[in-house]
């Protein structure tokens, strides 16, 4: 029965991880940049925040909370 069970977790989650981190990595080398670009800054806040939502509801589907 081990093999008729279904899987909570999708090749694209992967991708939805990487893509936060990335995106983290470039917020915080912003934030520290010697001349700051607000429009920069904002708009990877926004799509910060975007991805670590999304990540926040991949980890939930993969605990099963979301069934």
């Amino acid at each position: 029965m081990f093999l008729a069970e279904t899987t909570n977790f999708f090749g694209f989650d992967i991708f939805v991880i990487l893509f936060s981190i990335i995106i983290a990595i470039g917020f915080i080398r912003l934030i520290t940049a010697k001349k700051k670009n607000l429009f920069a800054i904002g708009f990877a806040f926004v799509a910060l925040a975007t991805f670590l939502l999304m990540d926040g509801l991949v980890v939930a589907n993969w605990m099963g909370k979301l069934s």
